[in-house]
């Protein structure tokens, strides 16, 4: 079996002796003489209609019959799909240009950004395809790569570039791993191998040693699986970097499938359960763009993972279950699990008092209705935060939207025989309300930020094929860095 193909395999260096063929980047309007172009190839541009509508790809040939250049269109600079700067339609040409080496032309200051959206828009999930010609390691069956590789301009941070693509494209695979593949055991798995890549150290508490180290919640939503449910505990920091780096501490999410417990899913609601983990993989894809990059923080990844599953041990409606700081929740919904196993790990994270908790979970479905699969709200109390978050997330086409912690609604969490619910009798707010109960549980942290992420694309786009999506480890990157330090 051929080696996985990786973002570096994709992403040439500058110096890559390949010849490339030029992609000219051409907003709408913009449809003047192209340099390089002879007239007859101008002609033939003019005669495909090229007006540099958004995503618009025209192959120019050569007087050889091959593709002499290619140009694409960025419509008026700023793209609806996806949402930020045109240079994110660079993601098209993997998709449909033929193998071969190319070279972009025309993306200036948002090279970084283009050439992140290529590699983004080349990944392919092909694990479990039989025909060894549509693998996942994208080769012929000489060994030849059979897919567009990009050469990377001089000005542009090949390490930086690769480690993003690589981090969202590992997400990308275990969201995209089914349940049968991905359960509890194969997330720690995934997290300790993303550990020994940066010297990382991970711990795990599986099974009934939840409940000998007070994390209950986690213990009571998983074991009714056969597949013992854990905390996995990841801790990095920059080797020489400061004593008083920032703590930055990452909360995900990880249900390798959830039937909805004895409050049992339709089958139509258990179809992308096996997506249910996307937060845990979110989660260790920021982690692994971080370490990649080196940047100057204490870095610590919480990911509780289990099965929420059916069997004569499962928690039932109406449980009084007591949490890890010792308050009690009334089980009103054992489909709410996620918000379950996410205070007891978020307890043990606020007990450092980290200067920056954020938790990503595909927590509900309410978040869907209100704003749609592409765009998940967020949710903090610090407004500076909440700027950066939302211009990040726009400057670099993994957008969010922010949504109040409203304090009108705490009251749906009123419980009559225990200290909250776990839901709201009330069918309205669910988000928000999931959002509040997070940050009951959250006292020291200086700065908490939660995402209520689908993490899955539902069809291809421009930065990736229909499938899993850590949605937000990109933007937050942007804001820790800026955290750390390492950018103005």
């Amino acid at each position: 079996m051929t080696k996985a193909i990786r973002a570096s395999d994709l992403l040439l260096d500058s110096s890559s002796p390949e010849p490339a063929v030029p992609i000219v980047l051409r907003g709408e309007g913009q449809t003047t003489a192209i340099e390089g172009l002879s007239p007859a190839q101008s002609a033939w541009l003019a005669a495909q209609g090229f007006q540099g509508a958004a995503r618009k790809l025209v192959m120019v040939p050569g007087a050889d019959g091959q593709i002499a250049a290619a140009v694409l269109g960025t419509g008026t600079g700023a793209s609806g799909d996806p949402t930020g700067p045109g240079a994110l339609l660079a993601g098209c040409c993997p998709q449909q240009l033929p193998a071969g080496v190319y070279r972009l032309d025309g993306a200036g200051p948002a090279g970084e950004l283009a050439a992140i959206a290529w590699g983004l828009g080349a990944y392919r999930f092909r694990r479990y395809k039989t025909d060894t010609s549509n693998k996942s390691d994208f080769s012929k069956a000489d060994g030849a790569l059979d897919i567009a590789r990009l050469k990377l301009d001089v000005s542009i941070d090949r390490a930086r570039v690769t480690a993003i693509v690589d981090a969202v494209w590992t997400a990308r695979d275990l969201i995209n791993t089914p349940a049968s593949d991905m359960g509890p055991a194969e997330l720690e798995a995934a997290a300790r191998e993303v550990a020994e890549r940066f010297g990382a150290k991970v711990t795990s508490i599986v099974g009934d040693d939840l409940l000998a180290q007070n994390l209950p919640m986690i213990h009571a939503v998983g074991r009714a699986s056969p597949r013992a449910p854990r905390l996995i505990d990841l801790r990095w920091k920059k080797a020489g970097g400061r004593a008083d780096a920032p703590r930055v501490t990452l909360v995900g999410k990880g249900i390798c499938f959830d039937t909805g417990g004895l409050d049992i899913k339709p089958s139509s609601g258990m179809l992308l359960m096996k997506k249910d983990m996307g937060g845990a993989a979110s989660v260790l894809a920021l982690g692994s763009m971080i370490m990649a990059l080196g940047l100057d923080v204490r870095l610590r990844v919480l990911i509780p993972a289990a099965e929420n599953s059916i069997a004569g041990n499962a928690f039932r409606p109406q449980d009084v279950i007591k949490t890890r700081d010792g308050r009690t929740v009334e089980i009103g919904n054992t489909d709410a699990e996620g918000r379950l196993v996410l205070c007891d790990a978020l307890t043990l994270g606020d007990e450092e008092a980290p200067d920056l908790m954020l938790t990503f979970s595909t927590l509900t479905g309410a978040a869907r209705v209100a704003l749609g699969p592409d765009l998940p709200p967020f949710y903090t109390d610090d407004d500076a935060l909440a700027g950066q978050i939302a211009a990040a997330g726009m400057a670099v086409g993994d957008p969010m939207w922010r949504l109040p912690f409203w304090r009108g609604y705490e009251k749906n969490l009123d419980s009559e025989v225990a200290d909250m619910g776990n839901v709201s009798e009330s069918p309205f707010a669910g988000s928000i309300i999931a959002a509040l109960y997070l940050r009951r549980f959250v006292k020291k942290t200086r700065r908490f930020a939660h995402f209520d992420i689908y993490a899955w694309r539902q069809s291809l786009r421009p930065l990736g094929p229909k499938g899993g999506e850590p949605q937000g480890a990109r933007a937050m990157l942007a804001v820790i860095e800026q955290l750390a330090g390492a950018k103005a």
